[in-house]
């Protein structure tokens, strides 16, 4: 499972520089606050010995008003605005940083691949080599992905553990997210935005590989795999589960839900299927009823 217990903390062992990034920020991120838990309780039991109840003590021990102590306003004005700057500014830096590709491989041309949830399943879309693919896509290592995140219907959000945060995919409107593998391997990816009865099994694998052995996929997927018609993909739109599949050409011949006019197509055709609760049959990991 990813994230699940102390033994596979997929985060904190990232396989790009988006997830490194996010890894180093989570870290200092601990250790800053470790360190103030540290501060405070040291605070705390000294405050615990000094001002405890013992025989000896006098009335001139004891003095409860600190109105308009300057001393004791400054330190707990000014301590958490170190605190709260030292979080921030490494926060903001890296977000803005990731807004953009990797630098690591600024010499070539980010993959854009469209991702588009519907319910309950991914298509990713190549427009470059007009190709699509349901539920799992190849990409190729130490370059930039440029994913462009849209959704057919309910908003979602895509999250792969082991290459980056996640971003929300909406109806309508169109976001970025990139990311990148340095390693080849297969990741796991899904929806991290709760979607109804299907949310469990909105999930994909991510096959990240050498450039060679993914133009190699891209060629074979665009001389072997069938076309995706208009109707066939209208009847996948449909709400339920779907196993994995590809095709030599791509849905954005006929829709693009990142854009406000593709924002109602799946309702258009689908509606009646949200008036009760679907049948998931089909998907992975899931027996026909």
């Amino acid at each position: 499972m990813i994230g699940s217990g102390c033994s596979d903390m997929t985060v904190l062992d990232p396989k790009g520089p988006v997830g490194e990034s996010q890894r180093d920020l989570i870290v200092f991120s601990i250790i800053m606050m470790l360190f103030i838990v540290a501060v405070v309780m040291v605070a705390l039991t000294y405050m615990l010995v000094k001002f405890r109840e013992r025989p000896d003590r006098g009335d001139k021990d004891y003095d409860p008003n600190h109105e308009g102590n300057t001393k004791l306003e400054i330190i707990w004005t000014v301590v958490p605005l170190i605190i709260v700057t030292a979080l921030s500014v490494p926060t903001v830096i890296t977000i803005y940083q990731l807004e953009e590709p990797p630098e690591s491989s600024s010499d070539k041309e980010p993959l854009v691949v469209h991702a588009t949830a519907a319910d309950w399943k991914w298509f990713f879309s190549y427009p470059e080599q007009d190709i699509e693919t349901v539920n799992y896509l190849h990409i190729p290592t130490d370059r930039a992905i440029e994913f462009r995140l849209s959704s057919a219907d309910s908003m979602a959000s895509l999250w792969i553990p082991a290459l980056g945060g996640q971003k929300y995919n909406m109806a309508g409107m169109e976001t970025k997210l990139y990311l990148q593998a340095d390693e080849a391997g297969t990741y796991q990816g899904r929806n991290s935005n709760f979607t109804g009865t299907g949310f469990a099994e909105q999930t994909f694998d991510v096959h990240a590989e050498p450039a060679e052995e993914f133009e190699s996929w891209v060629e074979e997927t665009q001389q072997n795999a069938p076309e995706l018609t208009q109707s066939e993909y209208d009847e996948l739109l449909s709400p339920g589960l779907l196993e994995e599949m590809e095709f030599s050409s791509t849905h954005l011949e006929y829709v693009d839900h990142g854009k406000m006019d593709g924002s109602d197509y799946l309702i258009n055709r689908h509606q009646e299927a949200f008036e009760e609760l679907p049948a998931l049959e089909g998907g992975k990991g899931v027996e026909d009823e």
